[in-house]
């Protein structure tokens, strides 16, 4: 996907489907999360461990969208 068409298609979703959306709200929440705890100096056990895991959610979120995009993208290209 190219990049400007793939942020294009990301605001599309954004608008138009519901699911897409609650999954970038989801990913920004984890994105801005990360990026407290990534500004922490000398962060403890329990903060280091929950951004592994914000980590991992993030990136599963990130998949998930990647697929609505691509079924969104197979499903123009059939109709065109």
């Amino acid at each position: 996907m190219e990049m400007t068409s793939t942020n294009v298609l990301k605001e599309q979703l954004i608008g138009s489907d519901p699911e897409f959306r609650e999954l970038a709200r989801e990913h920004g929440r984890y994105e801005a999360r990360l990026s407290e705890l990534s500004s922490l100096p000398f962060p403890n056990d329990e903060e280091q461990l929950e951004e592994i895991t914000l980590k991992k959610k993030k990136l599963a979120v990130k998949d998930q969208m990647y697929e609505i995009m691509l079924r969104h993208q197979q499903a123009d290209s059939a109709t065109h």
